[in-house]
């Protein structure tokens, strides 16, 4: 999900998104010993705007797609081009809401974790844990859903 060499490792989308990016590359490339280190077969333009589990809907359509597309057009792939730039995986303790920074800051927090299979953005109260997600921002303000479980 990241214009390689940039972007190699975990968590692309999120890692995109804390970086303020709006769009990237979906890229699809020859699986090799080095993760994401193969060459190129295609990119494609992929909108980071909306909630994480719309942005994987779409890359998955355009992974069909691109799919589809290599299996008939057999390109040859193309070496990455550049200097690799990696991506650290995300840690469940990363989800925390951040203390500071602005509303479209928070907002991206929130809609980057909306999906399956990462810890929702929270904040611990006491003996709450308030988890938030299906995040909007209107008017200077992020309204979100959010439930509160017992630590």
């Amino acid at each position: 999900m990241t214009d390689v060499p940039y972007g190699r490792g975990g968590s692309p989308l999120q890692n995109l998104i804390a970086r303020g990016y709006k769009t990237t590359k979906l890229t699809a490339l020859r699986m090799e010993e080095a993760l994401d280190a193969g060459p190129v077969y295609a990119k494609r333009e992929l909108s980071l705007l909306g909630q994480a589990e719309e942005i994987y809907i779409a890359a998955g359509k355009i992974s069909l797609e691109m799919a589809r597309w290599i299996a008939e057009t057999e390109p040859e792939p193309k070496p990455q081009q550049g200097e690799p730039v990696v991506f650290r995986r995300r840690k469940p303790e990363q989800s925390r809401l951040p203390e500071t920074g602005d509303i479209s800051h928070l907002h991206d927090h929130i809609r980057m974790l909306d999906a399956p299979g990462y810890p929702l953005a929270f904040v611990e109260y006491g003996d709450f844990r308030m988890e938030f997600f299906h995040a909007a921002l209107e008017n200077g303000e992020v309204r979100a859903s959010v439930v509160i479980r017992g630590k």
